[in-house]
Parts: C-alpha cells; sequence; structure tokens
C-alpha cells in the first residue's frame, strides 16, 4: 500500500532537504548538491521556479522524509504568498522537525533584507542549528561536506555491533547542536557586527592591485581610521582569486616580533610541535597553496616584517595584506594609504552607529550642520565618529558639537609627535572617557589588561580585585557594580560585545585598549592588576583540567581556544616574575589543551625557561618543566638522555603526591622505551603496569584508558594480537563510556589497526571512521592523518587502489600542511601503499597520490568516510525499491 507524500530515493539514502532563495544562491546551490552527491547522499532540492513556492503540505511531506535540513542565505528574504504571513524559506525552517539536524550557512553581506536578517537573529539563538558564514561557493563545498561527513559517521558508527558500556540512540547524538566546530580550520575572516560604510572605491582599488599579480599590500593609517574593516572586505571581495581563501591573522596580542611566525602558523592551523622550525613548516604548509593572508595590527611587531618576504619566495602562489600604522619599508612592499571618509560618507556613518543607540534619529535640517560640523572636528576618522555617535542617546547634535569643541581644544591625549589624525582619535578617546563616571574609567584601565577579548566573569574578576574586601583563591567578593559599569561602556562603544558558544564576550579595538592600558601603568595598579588576571586563569586551568578529560572536552576547548591570548599572557606574567611554582601549574593543568591544539613546541619553551634560569626549582615545578621540555623528543633519544630526565620527573612526581602527573609522565617514557629500532619493550610493560595500577587505584579512567593503549602498543611490539585487541577494546569502552573524545580517538584508532593484522577489514574501516570523524570534530590534524592512512589500508584490501592512492595522498599533504610532517608516526599504510606502487597500476596510484594531495581537509574527511568502491557495489545488489 502506498503512503502520501512519502518521498523515497531510488537507494533509500539519506535525504538532505535543501532550502534557498533560488534567485541569488544559483552557484551556491550546485556547489551543496556536489557536495552532497559527492557523500553518495541525496539532495531535496525544488529547482523548478522560485516562489510562488511548492505548497506547504508537499514541502511540510519532503521535510517530514528528510534526515537534514541545510539552509543557505546571503541578502533576499524571498517572496511572501498572498494570505501568507512569512515567505517560503523562513516557512521552511519553521516546518522542520525538531529532531532533524540544521545545518545553516550564510553567505557574509553589507546589504541584507531586514526581514532575513531577523529571521538569522532568531536561527542564531536556536540550540538546535549549526550556524556558519562563507566566503564563495567552494568554501560553502568544504563546509557542507565536512558538517555532512560528520552527521554520517555518526550514523555509521552507531551502526557497529554494540561494545561494553557504549551509549546507543536512534538519531546521531549530534542532532540538536549541529556538527562540532573544527578548531583545527584556519582562521577565516571574521564577519563584523556592523556594515562597512563609504569604502567601495577603495575596496575595488584594493582587490584590483592583488588580481594584477602585488603579493604584498600594506594598508597604512593611524588607529580607528578603519584598516581592519577595510582590510576584511577587501580580502572578502578578492575571495574569488584565491582558491584556498583568505586567512585572518590578529596581532594585537603579538608583542615579541620572533612570535609572529608562531601567530601565523596558528591561524592557518599548522602546529608548533617543536620537532622543527616553525619557518620551515610555514613554508612547507604554504608551498602549494593559493592563498591570501591578512595580517592585523602589524605596527607593533614591525621588526618580523623580514619574515614575510622569506614565506613570500618560498610560496609561489601566496598574497599577503597587512594593516599598519607605518610602513614595514620590505623589498615587494606597495602601500595603500587608507584616507578619512568624505564629508557625506562620514554623515552616513554617524546616523548608522547613532541607531544603534537612538533607533529614532534621523537628520533633520536642524540639526544637519551640527552633525557635519562633528564628523569635520573628528577628521572623518571613523573610530573618533563612532564614539561621537553613541553619545547622541543622550546629548543632541548641538550638545554633542559644543563639548568636543570645548574638550578637544585642551585635550592633548597620547605623544604630541604623533600624525594630527592620531591625535585625534586619542583625544576623542579621552573626551570619550571625561564623560564617564571614575568607577567606570577604572575599569576600562584595567579591562586593557586582557588580550584577545574577555567574558564577563572574567571582568568581574579583575575589575575587583584589590577591592575593600579580601580576595580569595577563587575569587574576590565583588562590592563594586562591574557589570553596570562594564554595561557602560559597551554603550559608550569602547567595549564592543559578542557571542561565543553562548557566553557573551568583550573585546576592545587596538588603539582603545592601548589607553587603557596607559591609564593602567599611570595609576600604580597595574602589578595587582596583572597578578588578577593571572590568578583568574589559574583558576580557569585548575577547573578545565578534569573536564578536559571527559564529556566536558569538547566545550572546554572552544573556551580555552577563545582564551588562548589571555592563556598565554598570564603565562608570560608569572615567567616574568620567576614565579616558576605558578607559571608550571598554569601549563600542567591544560596539557590536554596544548597538545591537541598542537602548542607544545610553545609550551616547551616556556619549562625552558625555568629550568635555564638558575633558581632553585621546587620538586613538584621541576617535576613538570622536565616532563614538557622532554616529552616531545622522546623518539630522540640515541644517549637515553631523554628517558633519564623522564625517569626523574615520574620520581618527582611520586615523591610530591601527584598520580596524575606521575601517569603522563610515564606514558612518555613509555613511548620513549618503544621508540626506535631497538625497543625495551620489557621495561616499558613494567613502567606502564605500574601507572595503569596507579589510575586504577586512584579511579582515573582517563589515565586507566591511556594506560591500556600503551600497553597494546607494547603487545604489538611483541607481536601479541589478541593482548593488543583486548587492551584497545577496553580502552575504547572507558572512554565511551567516560564521554573521553580525544580518548576514544586514540583507542579506536589503535583498534583498527589490530583488527586489520587480524583480518576484519570491515571492523577496521568503522574503528577509523571513528577515529576520523572525532579528530575532525575536536580539531586534531594529526588524528585526521592516521585515520587516513588506516583508510589506505582499508581501501588496499578492498582492490581499490586509487581510493588508496588519493587518501595516501591526503593524508601526506595534511601533515605537511600542518606541521606534522617531521616526528615519529605510528601508522603501518606504507607497506600497503609500497606494494601498489610497485605493482601493475603504480602509475594510477601514483596519479591518485598527486590527485590527493589537492584535497581539502574536509574534503579528504568526507571521501574517507563515504563507501568505498567495492561497499558501494555491495550495496547496490542488496537495494530494492519499498
Amino acid at each position: 500500500m502506498s503512503h502520501p507524500h512519502v518521498i523515497r530515493t531510488p537507494d533509500q539514502r539519506l535525504r538532505i532537504f535543501v532550502s534557498s532563495t533560488l534567485q541569488e544562491l544559483a552557484a551556491e546551490r550546485r556547489a551543496a548538491r556536489t557536495a552532497i552527491e559527492r557523500l553518495h547522499l541525496a539532495p531535496v532540492m525544488f529547482e523548478l521556479g522560485a516562489r510562488p513556492h511548492p505548497p506547504r503540505e508537499l514541502y511540510r511531506a519532503y521535510l517530514q522524509q528528510s534526515d537534514v535540513f541545510l539552509g543557505l542565505y546571503w541578502e533576499r528574504y524571498g517572496w511572501v504568498a498572498p494570505d501568507e504571513e512569512v515567505s517560503g524559506l523562513e516557512d521552511e525552517y519553521n516546518l522542520c522537525p525538531d529532531d532533524v539536524p540544521r545545518l545553516l550557512y550564510v553567505k557574509a553581506s553589507d546589504h541584507r533584507d531586514e526581514r532575513l536578517s531577523t529571521l538569522l537573529n532568531r536561527i542564531r539563538d536556536d540550540d538546535r542549528a549549526a550556524y556558519k558564514y562563507f566566503e564563495n561557493s567552494k568554501e560553502l563545498a568544504r563546509l557542507v561536506e565536512a558538517d555532512l561527513a560528520t552527521l554520517l559517521a555518526e550514523r555509521f558508527d552507531q551502526s557497529r555491533p554494540a561494545i561494553v558500556d557504549e551509549p546507543s540512540t536512534s538519531r546521531p547524538a549530534i542532532a540538536r547542536s549541529g556538527p562540532d566546530p573544527a578548531v583545527a580550520d584556519p582562521v577565516r575572516l571574521p564577519v563584523p557586527l556592523t556594515g562597512l560604510v563609504g569604502r567601495e572605491r577603495d575596496i575595488a582599488e584594493i582587490r584590483g592591485m592583488l588580481a594584477s599579480g602585488t603579493r604584498f599590500v600594506t594598508l597604512v593609517g593611524p588607529g580607528g581610521i578603519g584598516k581592519s574593516r577595510l582590510a576584511i572586505a577587501s580580502a572578502r571581495a578578492s575571495a574569488p582569486d584565491f582558491e584556498d581563501g583568505s586567512v585572518f591573522v590578529d596581532l594585537s596580542a603579538v608583542h615579541d616580533p620572533e612570535r609572529v611566525p608562531n601567530r601565523i602558523a596558528q591561524s592557518l592551523g599548522v602546529r608548533d610541535t617543536g620537532d622543527a622550525p616553525i619557518m620551515e613548516n610555514l613554508a612547507t604548509a604554504l608551498r602549494e597553496r593559493s592563498i591570501l593572508l591578512v595580517l592585523d595590527n602589524f605596527e607593533q611587531v614591525v621588526d618580523a616584517a623580514p619574515a614575510l618576504t622569506t614565506l613570500l619566495a618560498d610560496a609561489p602562489e601566496l598574497a599577503i595584506l597587512v594593516t599598519s600604522r607605518v610602513l614595514l619599508r620590505i623589498s615587494g612592499e606597495q602601500s595603500f594609504d587608507v584616507e578619512p571618509l568624505a564629508d557625506e560618507q562620514a554623515v552616513d556613518l554617524f546616523v548608522e552607529r547613532a541607531h544603534a543607540v537612538k533607533p529614532d534619529f534621523e537628520i533633520t535640517p536642524d540639526n544637519q550642520e551640527a552633525v557635519e560640523r562633528v564628523c569635520d572636528a573628528l577628521d572623518g576618522v571613523p573610530l573618533a565618529i563612532e564614539l561621537a555617535a553613541a553619545r547622541v542617546r543622550v546629548l543632541s547634535p548641538a550638545e554633542l558639537l559644543d563639548r568636543l569643541d570645548r574638550r578637544l581644544s585642551v585635550l592633548v591625549g597620547g605623544p604630541r609627535d604623533l600624525p594630527a589624525r592620531q591625535q585625534t582619535i586619542r583625544r576623542t578617546i579621552e573626551w570619550s572617557t571625561q564623560l564617564l563616571e571614575s568607577d567606570q574609567r577604572r575599569l576600562l584601565a584595567r579591562l586593557g589588561v586582557f588580550e584577545g577579548g574577555f567574558t564577563l566573569e572574567a571582568a568581574e574578576f579583575v575589575g575587583a580585585a584589590g577591592s575593600a574586601s579580601e580576595e580569595g583563591e577563587t575569587g574576590p567578593v565583588v562590592d563594586v557594580d562591574v557589570l553596570e559599569n562594564l554595561a557602560a561602556l559597551v554603550d559608550s562603544s569602547l567595549v564592543g560585545q559578542h557571542d561565543s558558544d553562548d557566553r557573551p564576550r568583550f573585546s576592545m579595538q587596538a588603539i582603545v585598549r592601548e589607553y587603557a592600558r596607559e591609564q593602567l601603568a599611570q595609576s600604580g595598579e597595574q602589578p595587582a592588576v596583572r597578578d588578577a588576571h593571572a590568578r583568574y586563569f589559574l583558576a580557569l586551568g585548575d577547573d578545565a583540567e578534569d573536564d578536559l578529560r571527559g564529556p566536558g572536552q569538547r566545550r572546554w576547548m572552544q573556551r580555552l581556544g577563545d582564551e588562548r591570548d589571555n592563556l598565554r599572557a598570564a603565562e608570560r606574567f608569572l615567567l616574568d616574575g620567576h614565579d616558576w611554582d605558578r607559571a608550571a601549574r598554569l601549563a600542567f593543568s591544560l596539557y590536554l589543551y596544548w597538545w591537541v591544539t598542537g602548542l607544545l613546541g610553545e609550551v616547551r619553551t616556556w619549562m625552558e625557561e625555568a629550568l635555564a634560569s638558575g633558581d632553585e626549582l621546587s620538586a613538584h615545578t621541576r617535576a613538570v618543566a622536565l616532563y614538557f621540555s622532554r616529552t616531545i623528543m622522546f623518539w630522540k633519544d640515541p644517549d637515553g638522555s631523554v628517558a633519564a630526565d623522564l625517569a626523574e620527573s615520574i620520581e618527582l612526581f611520586r615523591r610530591t603526591g601527584d598520580p596524575n602527573g606521575e601517569g603522563i609522565a610515564s606514558i612518555s617514557l613509555a613511548l620513549a622505551l618503544l621508540a626506535g629500532d631497538t625497543p625495551d619493550t620489557a621495561r616499558a610493560r613494567r613502567v606502564m603496569e605500574t601507572a595503569l595500577a596507579l589510575y586504577r587505584e586512584t579511579g582515573s579512567v582517563w589515565g586507566e584508558s591511556m594506560a591500556l593503549v600503551l600497553l597494546g602498543r607494547v603487545a604489538l611490539r611483541e607481536g601479541d594480537l589478541a593482548e593488543a585487541q583486548d587492551h584497545f577494546t577496553t580502552s575504547l569502552a572507558l572512554t565511551n563510556r567516560s564521554g573521553d573524545r580525544v580518548g576514544q580517538r586514540i583507542a579506536s584508532y589503535h583498534l583498527g589497526w589490530t583488527e586489520l593484522m587480524l583480518g576484519d577489514a570491515a571492523a577496521a574501516r568503522s574503528d577509523f571512521a571513528l577515529s576520523v570523524t572525532i579528530s575532525a570534530a575536536v580539531g586534531h590534524p594529526e588524528g585526521i592523518a592516521y585515520g587516513l592512512e588506516g583508510m589506505v589500508a582499508v581501501a588496499a584490501l578492498s582492490h581499490d587502489d586509487e581510493r588508496a592512492g588519493e587518501l595516501a595522498g591526503a593524508a601526506q599533504a595534511l601533515r605537511e600542511r600542518s606541521g606534522l610532517h617531521n616526528g615519529p608516526t605510528f601508522t603501518f599504510h606504507r607497506r600497503y601503499l609500497d606494494d601498489l606502487l610497485s605493482g601493475p597500476h603504480g602509475d594510477e596510484v601514483a596519479a591518485a597520490i598527486a590527485a590527493g594531495r589537492e584535497l581539502t581537509v574536509e574534503e579528504a574527511v568526507a571521501e574517507a568516510l563515504a563507501a568505498g568502491r567495492g561497499e558501494r557495489e555491495g550495496e547496490q545488489e542488496g537495494d530494492g525499491d519499498s
């Protein structure tokens, strides 16, 4: 019996409902369809005409029969049919069943229909939806493939036979929140909260410079002139000219020129593993990529400019767009002077920003002259205009002009030798602060201590530090109204607010932060405030330490990612003060975060600073310092010194009563003992059996699961596959139960190889798929590479030579682009690949490897998780209509 409105696809595959306005997104819809079909899924799309849309009953039926809702949005809201209150676009979103995953992709724009903006604001607040911006159809395809691949793998994993303590649900666990953000992704262009006014000609000229072959452009101008916004808009306009897109590098929190390559690497997703110079890894990562780097706030690290010419020489398709208050004055640089806004543009900006605080504000014959004179008095400098416009809530334009005339003539904020427009913005900032209450000015100065933004909780801690009430380690007793004062700073446009992972987050423009820090230094409070800042992030590290190993892992990885610059600043303050104990504590509490995000090389330099200081270190601090300075070199130990230092670290942790530290150091020692041509498996087994007993005694599920993985590796070295399988299976069950996704990745990957060696390729593929999925979700490119390499062996055993070569090339390119190509690997795929290359189809495999190197990370993940040729053929034989 047939059922009405039941939509079937020929092979019963997952249906992806695609919602968009057809008039404006044809290329993007084609890209989405291609991405969906590449994963062997079924797109559900209404291609015949735009609106009038199909009857509601029809697309409701399609929605009810679809497995994923995919929305594409840009500028238009869509047609509203007669007798309807909303467009078909909004209706489709409203009618989407609650339990269907919602993937929403928004093309950046400064000119969006008001009703669409309202809809998107509602969607942003919907915890059922994953919401991402994109620049062009190629980036959209990458995002769609990556997100759908994650959903696929979740479903794929739930179809596996259940193992001990593994949860099971009918829908992917990801259905409510959408795919995890892959923190390994390059830092794409930020999406400003407000539109860019009056820069259309500048954008066109800068894009023309880049399109004509200019590879190094510096946007020069004083602070507050709008260089950053112009650079972002110009890079967005230039997106079609760079195959690998644009990457944004915020240098506002970098004060040491030697750290600039590390920040570029971080923004590109290149890991600082400490086993090779970072410039070497950058050159390898960029060599084959057509990409635009946007380097923002370069004036404070101008001595790093020669590194940019080195990168340009090593990467022929790289272009660099820099914002700076001064020219870099190096070979190949082309400058673009960012001028103030013209009179009409300045007035337009004033009105737009005034609307944010007073929605009914309009230019009238009575106030037009005053507004024009305000903009003229502020030299057309955008930030100065924004600060002034924020005051129309309480001051009329005439009153504003009167106060500006009286105050700007006497204020002398900043050095007198600054350019005139630089003095204008500094004086405007000072004028704006004079309108604040004393507690608000004091808070602004204290907030200058933050790097890269801050949360409300952090602002309250630092803002109330040193108050009349005595402080505790976890926080001061707040006896000043920080929240009210912070709101006043936001209203005054001195502090910006935006949301990050459901937590309000605040930031200051670089020149406002400079002013705040000057005031903090003059107040004499700087040492106490910096100490409060360090104490807050020490407590944050303590809070994160245990949750990083369990179900809170994803949330903490995101939160710590937001605070990365503040963590660095806190660590630098402690190191500069030779506060070695607290510096070691902050480093060690976040070990898992540093490792997964590829920052162990940086942490190593911190701890080597402590060891080289000549100061007497406490036993626990020395244990931590020895651990971090030696662990990343476990595989380079020809004379046994690394193993000896790790053994000392273990003993020091044991002596100071830190079983977690003792276990972590034991894992690194075991890895060192297993490395090389003559591994000491007997000693490695003894070390890990001791660690396993210790972890079980203290109830550390995370530690127990990791110890079992190392014992499994010992068993593999000794040729005991059954023992290895038992250890890896038990470890995976423990990580499933505890919600430790990184642990799941490690255990499933090791189990996959063991099962492959035992002849069960299907089980191996399942575990490699889980490893790839989790690695992509938590942003761990090394894990992705390992999983891809496991899939190479599976494809080779399935006689899918082309697929094996393509995945091998993708893994190789990923290691190079992520800075992971110098260290040791635990993989066996080379033997399978070498057999294919030496076989009768070696030329085809070599060509497939070359093609695989061209895949993006997202495309490689999608390809790995899609069914292979042999599997697809088997499925098609068993498919039938129903």
